[in-house]
């Protein structure tokens, strides 16, 4: 299919949701820039040769600022409509208690799943005009009203910590007329989901791009599920 006019920057994509939303982007006619650390850029390269002039493949690791200065030279004059950051990690243990989480790891967790990601976003913003989006993949577990059960408590933490600074960024950009996402794709089947999580990536990730499409020129910060269902903070 002819590109579109549409780009979108999907960082974090080689794999699980990412890689499914670079291929649903892709089949929708848009034009794809997928991320990937280095060396974990085989399937996204074998994607791309499928869809020559389409996908084109960059690499980084959001963790490292230097890598991501590195990618925003790179990307110097292109103008993303949708600039979406999916890149995310769960801990070795996820049903300890977060009093029993290794400092590092918990470090881990916050540095790749909440800091790092803002830090992409104020690198990269500048890339997406006044009529475009910025996108964070979040997680229903982020949402502090919804933990009734416990459980996966110090991923919990870092996507709630996610969704706080995103909300933070907003309010210092009260007057910007760009759409601002958090996305929960709800529990999917994927490596880092697991097998018995209760959707499939078709019936995630066609919705959620749907969900992110209907909210385009809708100014100012939402927290949504792939269905466009508002989730409590």
């Amino acid at each position: 299919m002819k590109p579109s006019s549409n780009t979108v920057l999907l960082i974090g994509a080689s794999r699980g949701l990412g890689y499914a939303m670079g291929e649903q982007f892709l089949a929708r006619g848009w034009r794809v820039i997928a991320t990937a650390r280095a060396h974990s850029t085989e399937r996204l390269d074998a994607l791309s040769r499928r869809h020559p002039g389409a996908l084109r493949v960059e690499t980084v690791d959001i963790t490292e600022p230097a890598q991501v200065a590195a990618l925003r030279a790179r990307l110097e004059g292109e103008a993303i409509d949708l600039l979406f950051v999916n890149a995310g990690v769960v801990n070795t243990d996820d049903d300890a208690i977060v009093a029993d989480v290794a400092t590092d790891e918990f470090l881990r967790l916050m540095l790749t799943n909440t800091l790092s990601p803002m830090r992409v976003v104020e690198a990269l913003q500048d890339l997406v005009p006044s009529s475009g989006t910025i996108g964070l993949m979040s997680s229903g577990q982020g949402s502090l009203a919804n933990n009734t059960r416990a459980g996966h408590e110090a991923y919990r933490a870092s996507k709630a910590a996610l969704n706080m600074c995103m909300r933070s960024f907003a309010a210092r950009h009260a007057d910007d007329p760009r759409t601002l996402l958090l996305m929960a794709p709800g529990w999917v089947k994927t490596d880092m989901g697991g097998p018995d999580a209760r959707l499939t990536i078709e019936e995630s990730i066609p919705n959620l791009l749907d969900t992110m499409e209907a909210q385009r020129g809708r100014a100012g910060l939402q927290y949504l599920d792939y269905l466009g269902r508002t989730v409590p903070w």
